[in-house]
């Protein structure tokens, strides 16, 4: 166990290290909790077959505090910006010199524009509460639109977002409450606790899988505080308890969520629903109120996936400046100064992600960095206990390693519960991935074409 009383470990880093629990808890919960359950509710409902949706849920925030308790001990011991690319880089170093953490970067400009694309087929699917006759082509041309808006509405620089965070959790708190409470004011027991006859039975632990990558993908963002270790305030307890009370905080909020949505119809019309909120507050409120709610929503999401590709596109840029992925994506635009390569192609790859079904483009985000980012963590961990064991640990991983083998085995079932297609998509991108890499090493004189380059940058720091 880590003396969480001890002062964190020098490094010159710049920060002001001013975030505590409680800061660091609510950062944490602004990042999980955007337009997801507004769009995933019917899909969990749907998948699990009735209201034991809510097991979905809980499902999701075990498979979440499990591996934040990884997030945990690599953030805190190798804090800054990167998150995953250096822990990666750092613990795999030894035997594949940089193949790891190009891989990473490599997933990443495949699924950080496929999360922003939920953001737009969620707002698109919020605004036929307006435009209900809306047909398959107007559908996706806004989809196209809105992804050009926000596109070119980042084509400049962006000094900070600090505003429109401030927006987005003020909107999404406004809009979370607004729901629930709705829904709870029109609340019939019979329509959120009919469960149906064999509810363990055989399709359940399908169902359970279908919901488990609904409800991971919910939770997406309970790492947060690991991408700012510099900034935390004795990280050695900041770092799990910020993940552990935001998951737990959260999965309270879905599950009030969920069974106040369950109450107000029956589950199979809230399963069939693709702007269940709006559906909610019609039948607690009426029209006009469900109509600004779900104008908030529409804001929500539109400004999530703002924010989302500002700092996406900043990834492939900073692994291109260190010179570990492709030289292309560490240019700056000439006048404006910022990562253009990365910002159009992470663009044209969400427009891309729009054209698809809304469960299909989660099943595919979470397929295609389970291994190279969830997977590789875990392995990540173990590796450094063996390869730095006097590396500086803030905090170290409580009952050692269970957490890593309830993640391990909840991300390979969460793998292999997803769709055939998302797993093709997947092992198909990152085969061309170390194809790339093959060619960029050659290029570059790099492993597997030269010997491994070793540099503990954290243990070179103490």
């Amino acid at each position: 166990m880590q003396d969480s009383s001890a002062p964190p470990p020098a490094r010159d880093s710049g920060f002001h290290r001013s975030i505590g629990l409680f800061s660091g808890t609510a950062i944490n919960m602004t990042q999980m909790c955007g337009i997801g359950p507004f769009i995933t509710i019917p899909i969990m409902v749907a998948a699990m077959g009735g209201p034991q949706a809510v097991i979905g849920w809980i499902a999701g925030a075990i498979l979440a505090m499990a591996d934040g308790l990884v997030w945990a001990e690599l953030g805190a011991a190798m804090p800054g910006s990167g998150g995953t690319y250096v822990y990666l880089r750092e613990a795999f170093q030894y035997r594949t010199g940089k193949l790891m953490p190009f891989l990473f970067i490599w997933t990443m400009l495949l699924a950080i524009p496929l999360l922003m694309s939920t953001g737009i087929i969620g707002m698109v699917e919020y605004l036929e509460f307006f435009f209900p006759d809306l047909g398959w082509w107007p559908v996706h041309l806004i989809g196209l639109a809105a992804t050009a808006l926000v596109t070119w509405m980042l084509y400049r620089r962006i000094e900070s977002v600090r505003a429109i965070t401030i927006a987005l959790w003020i909107i999404m708190l406004v809009s979370v409450v607004g729901v629930a409470a709705a829904g709870f004011s029109h609340f019939h027991a019979g329509y959120a606790f009919a469960y149906p006859a064999g509810l363990f039975g055989g399709r359940f632990f399908m169902g359970l899988g279908a919901g488990l990558v609904i409800g991971i993908y919910d939770y997406l963002g309970y790492n947060t505080t690991a991408y700012i270790g510099d900034e935390l305030r004795n990280p050695g307890r900041t770092m799990p308890g910020s993940i552990i009370v935001s998951v737990i905080a959260m999965m309270v909020v879905y599950l009030a969520l969920n069974i106040s949505v369950l109450g107000v119809a029956p589950w199979q019309e809230i399963a069939q629903s693709k702007s269940v909120a709006s559906l909610v507050v019609e039948r607690g409120w009426g029209h006009a109120a469900a109509a600004v709610m779900t104008v908030l929503i529409i804001v929500t999401a539109f400004a999530s996936v703002f924010t989302g590709l500002l700092g996406g596109s900043r990834v492939p840029f900073q692994a291109a400046h260190e010179k570990v992925f492709l030289s292309v994506f560490g240019r700056l635009h000439a006048r404006h100064g910022f990562p253009h390569v990365a910002l159009l192609t992470m663009g044209v790859v969400t427009a891309i992600g729009t054209f698809f079904d809304l469960t299909e483009v989660i099943n595919m985000l979470l397929a295609a960095t389970i291994i190279v980012q969830s997977v590789a963590q875990i392995a990540a961990l173990v590796v450094l206990r063996r390869r730095q064991p006097k590396l500086v640990r803030p905090y170290k991983q409580w009952l050692y390693p269970v957490p890593c083998v309830v993640a391990l085995l909840g991300w390979i079932y969460v793998y292999v519960s997803a769709s055939t297609s998302s797993l093709i998509l997947s092992g198909v991108w990152i085969l061309a991935g170390i194809a790339v890499f093959v060619i960029w090493a050659r290029a570059n004189r790099s492993w597997p074409f030269a010997p491994v380059e070793v540099r503990e940058a954290y243990l070179d720091e103490n």
